[in-house]
């Protein structure tokens, strides 16, 4: 996370038991509030794989215990989306119950279950047919440079004003240090860039951070065609495909035409959740276990 450390005032947390480290938390601290950490997609509480539901609880209630002591007021917490998790772990969503958290957000993530695929739209099979017939090849680069300048900025410029979370020289980075872990892949139409996609990868996961085209994308087919060719031929043997939300003002609208595109190629609604929890609280931890 240090390559945007000058943008929060970090405040993660560890958790000892028996001088072992049993947990953590990626925080960063405004005002009188701690927040799983702003800079991260996906937050909550990291745990030992093997961690029992006892020791989770008394892992949070020390985290709030402490943060209480220090003078803080509250603690918000997002969720990670089941579908990253290496074995089952909702227990935070059970405390976010026990602790009369108040859920300030929700995400819609548009996820494609890979070993139960739903049928394909007409639509994404004739965006696939066009993209054919124009001859689009899809490639894989480690130069993210002529993306990020000649599709994404230019298009998030255009269209919303706006520029992508990750700077070019701060994705760049991140992809040499993850060189396995993020991928970019480029559309072809006569050796000219027409479209791409940035992809983060995890164990079980595929997940499209960034996706742009040109203004041709529509009528040639290219991002059916991109995204058909990463899910039948590099992720196939993944369990999910992450198309990513189409929220936008703090989760309360969904943008329906991109929310209609990702659904096309089979993709469901998984959700993500935002909780403030007051750590006053935190007492009511200690009448769980009968």
């Amino acid at each position: 996370m240090e390559y945007h450390q000058d943008r929060f005032e970090d405040y993660s947390l560890l958790v000892f038991k028996n001088d072992k480290v049993v947990a953590l938390l990626p925080a960063n601290k405004v005002e009188h509030c701690v927040h799983s950490h702003q800079g991260l997609t996906y937050g909550g509480l990291i745990t030992l794989e093997d961690i029992k539901l006892k020791d989770f609880i008394s892992s949070f209630k020390s985290i709030m215990l402490s943060l209480k002591k220090e003078g803080f007021k509250a603690i918000f917490i997002k969720q990670l989306p089941f579908i990253y998790n290496l074995t089952p772990n909702d227990e935070i969503l059970y405390l976010m119950f026990i602790l009369n958290a108040k859920l300030i957000k929700r995400d819609t993530l548009s996820v494609l279950n890979l070993n139960n695929k739903l049928k394909i739209s007409k639509d994404r099979i004739s965006g696939n047919k066009r993209a054919l017939k124009n001859g689009l090849k899809v490639l894989e680069t480690n130069d993210l440079k002529a993306f990020w300048n000649q599709i994404l900025v230019p298009n998030l410029k255009n269209k919303h004003d706006t520029k992508p979370v990750h700077s070019l020289s701060e994705i760049q980075s991140l992809k040499n240090k993850f060189p396995k872990e993020i991928r970019q892949f480029n559309v072809y139409k006569n050796d000219v860039l027409v479209a791409g996609t940035t992809i983060f990868e995890t164990k079980y996961v595929a997940h499209s951070q960034y996706i742009s085209g040109n203004e041709e994308k529509n009528q040639i087919g290219s991002l059916d065609f991109l995204h058909l060719y990463l899910i039948n031929n590099v992720f196939n043997k993944k369990m999910y495909f992450d198309f990513g939300i189409s929220n936008e003002n703090q989760g309360n609208n969904i943008n329906e035409g991109l929310n209609y595109w990702k659904e096309g190629f089979g993709a469901r609604t998984v959700t993500q959740d935002f909780y403030k929890i007051p750590l006053e609280n935190v007492d009511k931890l200690d009448s769980i276990f009968i």
